[in-house]
């Protein structure tokens, strides 16, 4: 007799959905900043997906989140930034320059923040 493959099938009776809640804010540099500065964007200088001026920026999931940066279109390294969470106007991100590198007046910043929320069906 051949071999046979055998498939266990099983019947879960919960499934879980996870649902992403993706915020978008955008900034663009007032000035030029050169290596090895590190500079602030308030929540209230950054504009949403609406245009309108952020109110605040949300609150990160515990292990169910990310944000990421991108500089003048492209997805920046980690350890450049810091998000920090608040209600209105108190949440920003700092940026820090790192040496040999510049972002030019009126580079756009773009704070992408993704948070997870998982739900049971």
């Amino acid at each position: 007799m051949g071999l046979k493959i055998i498939k266990p099938t099983y019947e879960i009776g919960t499934r879980v959905v996870t649902c992403p809640l993706v915020n978008r804010f955008f900034y663009q540099t007032k000035e030029n900043i050169t290596e090895e500065d590190t500079f602030k964007i308030d929540a209230a200088e950054f504009f949403d997906d609406d245009g309108e001026v952020a109110e605040a920026l949300p609150k990160l999931n515990m292990n169910n989140s990310y944000f990421n940066v991108f500089i003048n279109g492209i997805l920046q390294m980690e350890e450049n930034f810091a998000y920090t969470a608040g209600p209105a106007g108190i949440g920003n991100l700092m940026v820090s320059v790192p040496e040999g590198s510049e972002i030019k007046s009126g580079t756009p910043v773009i704070l992408e923040v993704i948070n997870f929320e998982p739900k049971l069906i």
